[in-house]
C-alpha cells in the first residue's frame, strides 16, 4: 500500500484535472469563435483588414507560448490599477440558489487569454484552409441559385469549409489540452501543477506524474473518439442528402 497515493493526493490530482478540462474547454470555445473571425479577416477583400489579421498571426504564432503567458500574467498586471488587481485576486461568487458561480482566479483568466490568443492563430489558419478548399464551382452554383453572398457563405460555403477543417481542428484542440500544462508557470493549479505538488509532498514521482500522464492520454483519446463520431455523423448526413 505504500506505493499508492493517499486519497488526499488523488483528490489534488482530480481537482487539477478538473481545472485542466475547464480551462481547455473554455479556450476551445473562444479560440474557435475568434479563429473563424480571423480566417474571414485573412480572406477579406479589404487590404487593411487582411494586413491586420496577418500581423496578428505573425505576432502570436511566432512567439513562445510561455512568454505570452508570462506577459499576460506579470506584464499586464503591472498596467492594471492596484484596486483592479485586488478585486481580481479576491474570491467572488454569485449565489444562484442551487449552486454558486465562482469568478475565476487571475491565474485562470491570464491563462485563458494567453492560450486563446495563441490558439486562435492556428485555428484561424485551419479555417482559412477549409475555406480555400471549397471548390470555386460551389461559389458559382450558389450565385446561380440567386443566393446573396451572405446566404451563400452561411448555407453553402461554411458547412463545407467546416467539414474540411474538422480533422485538423480537433488536432488543435488536442494541442490546447497539452499546452494548458504551461499555465503552471503562472501558478494555475491545473493537472501538471497538482502532480508537481503531490510529488513535492510525497516524493512519489512515478505515481504522481504517472497518473497525470494517464489523465492527459485519456483526454486526448476522448477527443479522438469525438472526432470519429463527428466524421461518421457528417458522412451519414451527406449520404441521406
Amino acid at each position: 500500500m505504500n506505493g499508492w497515493l493517499a486519497p488526499k493526493y488523488l483528490i489534488w490530482l482530480l481537482q487539477g484535472f478538473g481545472m485542466t478540462l475547464g480551462l481547455s474547454v473554455t479556450v476551445m470555445v473562444t479560440a474557435t469563435s475568434c479563429g473563424c473571425l480571423l480566417a474571414l479577416a485573412r480572406t477579406s477583400r479589404l487590404a487593411p483588414v487582411r494586413r491586420a489579421a496577418a500581423l496578428y498571426v505573425l505576432v502570436f504564432r511566432n512567439s513562445p507560448l510561455i512568454v505570452q503567458l508570462l506577459f499576460w500574467y506579470f506584464g499586464v498586471a503591472t498596467l492594471l490599477p492596484e484596486a483592479t488587481m485586488v478585486w481580481l485576486n479576491t474570491p467572488h461568487a454569485v449565489d444562484l440558489g442551487l449552486f454558486k458561480l465562482h469568478w475565476p482566479s487571475f491565474e485562470f483568466v491570464a491563462g485563458w487569454i494567453g492560450l486563446t490568443c495563441y490558439s486562435t492563430t492556428f485555428i484561424g489558419e485551419e479555417f482559412r484552409s477549409g475555406l480555400s478548399g471549397v471548390p470555386t464551382g460551389q461559389h458559382n452554383a450558389a450565385a446561380a441559385l440567386g443566393l446573396t453572398p451572405f446566404a451563400a457563405f452561411v448555407h453553402v460555403i461554411l458547412p463545407q469549409a467546416v467539414r474540411i477543417a474538422t480533422p485538423p481542428l480537433f488536432g488543435q484542440y488536442m494541442n490546447i489540452v497539452k499546452n494548458s500544462s504551461l499555465t503552471m508557470a503562472i501558478g494555475l493549479a491545473e493537472l501538471s501543477y497538482s502532480s508537481r505538488q503531490v510529488d513535492t509532498e510525497t516524493f512519489k514521482t512515478f505515481q504522481a506524474f504517472g497518473m497525470a500522464t494517464v489523465l492527459y492520454i485519456l483526454t486526448i483519446a476522448m477527443l479522438e473518439v469525438a472526432l470519429v463520431v463527428v466524421q461518421r455523423s457528417g458522412s451519414r448526413a451527406a449520404v441521406r442528402r
